[in-house]
């Protein structure tokens, strides 16, 4: 069986320089060669979590730390993930001062309520041992002086030895939206995983859950539409509501697809142990 990992940074406009371009696909690029080993050794979910904590403690994502912030100054984040083994989606919404949102996401799992929001999943994380921590950084605060906002977004899907996907998501958003605004990655339209496929997605959240992208995806495959197939539909109907958004997808033979119809997407895949980047 497979074992791959797919990982994007975002999708959106294109960085202002060469420079931030290539920092995202090395950073990229070392998650990818650091989470082989953990999907060769403990599997999907631990491994598809790793990734995205990788890059949440990367500033120059949007998420954890270098989250963007919101209309009023603070930077509150989003983390879903879903293991397609059990079928079980978990998230953590606006919540604040915890370094891996995903990390949050995972222990809920666990819970019989798997999706918490603001000021309660933050008060959830620090019973669970999350220590305060700001992810604000000087960039991000200066984009918000200047208003400044793009979509933004980290996000990685896996198969394991064994068949079992797992796909998971973390954003800190727009920048400058309405305090307390939900995105995709809130949901099953943003991260989705079952036997069959694991999806994962990025660009403008209300799009993604007006079309519910992921969840389109994987009911096709489901359903027994071949993985490119699903995607291209469901990308057409994403944009016949003039609608931004990229994928990442791998299904259960370990076939992978990504695409986008935003200006720039960068992504890395790791085939069996072998690496290959991509950005637009």
């Amino acid at each position: 069986m497979s074992q791959n990992i797919i990982i994007h940074g975002g999708a959106g406009k294109r960085p202002g320089s060469k420079k931030r371009v290539e920092e995202m696909r090395a950073s990229i690029r070392e998650a990818l060669e650091l989470s082989y080993p953990v999907l060769e050794e403990c599997g999907a979910v631990e491994a598809v979590v790793y990734a995205v904590t990788l890059l949440e403690d990367n500033p120059i994502f949007n998420a954890g730390t270098g989250s963007k912030l919101q209309a009023d100054g603070k930077a509150r984040m989003t983390a879903a993930l879903m293991d397609g083994s059990t079928q079980k989606f978990s998230a953590v919404v606006n919540i604040e001062n915890v370094k891996n949102p995903i990390k949050v996401a995972k222990v809920l799992q666990r819970e019989r309520y798997r999706t918490l929001a603001g000021s309660e999943a933050t008060r959830f994380a620090r019973e669970r041992g999350f220590r305060y921590y700001s992810t604000v950084t000087d960039e991000r605060r200066r984009a918000w002086r200047l208003a400044s906002r793009d979509m933004g977004t980290v996000g990685a899907v896996v198969i394991d030895k064994d068949g079992n996907i797992a796909a998971a998501t973390s954003t800190g958003g727009m920048g400058q939206e309405t305090p307390g605004r939900v995105s995709d990655a809130a949901s099953p339209c943003g991260t989705y995983a079952s036997k069959y496929v694991g999806v994962a997605c990025t660009g403008r959240g209300e799009d993604i859950v007006n079309v519910a992208l992921a969840t389109g995806v994987g009911t096709r495959v489901n359903d027994g539409v071949n993985l490119k197939n699903a995607v291209a539909r469901c990308m057409r109907e994403i944009e016949k509501i003039k609608g931004l958004a990229g994928v990442i997808a791998i299904d259960r033979q370990g076939n992978i697809v990504s695409t986008h119809n935003t200006e720039f997407m960068s992504y890395g895949i790791c085939r069996n142990g072998k690496i290959f980047m991509k950005s637009w």
